[in-house]
């Protein structure tokens, strides 16, 4: 076993480590790559498109998912270590015909820009507004997100 990753239960032998985990509420168990990366696996193996490779460094966003509750960088995370984990994409946002109140907020304030990256961005901003504590200016920009559509969200979510 490769030295990097003794210890985490990657078998480099082989090549392949199945994988138990859940995207959007729905289990999955996969044998993958150990080379791949979540972003890999919702695309290439669960056809979910949200996510998008943007930089493939982890600077852009484009990728971003809720990984058991906080914002990453899907790009950057290795598939074999998702085990358990829960998983949230931004296809699993709405509730039936009804949007989020970030994805509303985000089309009304002209977040779009050419909507490749829309996704990530709205993935980054989904923790802070579910979180109880104030969230600051600083915390929604560093999500590139425009403070007024992220109040907007937070007005929608409490009234609807």
């Amino acid at each position: 076993m490769d030295s990097h990753f003794a210890g985490v239960g990657i078998n480099m032998e082989n090549h392949a480590t199945q994988v138990t985990f859940k995207v959007n509420g729905e289990q999955h168990t996969l044998d993958i790559d150990n080379r791949f990366t979540l972003l890999d696996i919702l695309q290439d193996r669960l056809n979910l498109t949200g996510a998008k490779e943007g930089c493939d460094l982890g600077e852009c966003g484009a990728c971003k998912v809720i990984l058991n509750g906080k914002a990453v960088n899907s790009c950057q995370i290795l598939a074999v270590k998702i085990t358990s984990s829960e998983i949230k994409i931004i296809e699993g946002l709405h509730q039936g015909n009804i949007l989020h109140p970030l994805q509303i907020s985000s089309i009304e304030n002209d977040g779009g820009q050419c909507g490749y990256c829309t996704p990530g961005f709205i993935m980054g901003a989904y923790p802070l507004l579910e979180s109880p504590r104030n969230v600051s200016v600083e915390d929604i920009e560093v999500q590139a997100i425009n403070p007024e559509a992220f109040a907007d969200a937070k007005v929608l979510g409490q009234n609807g």
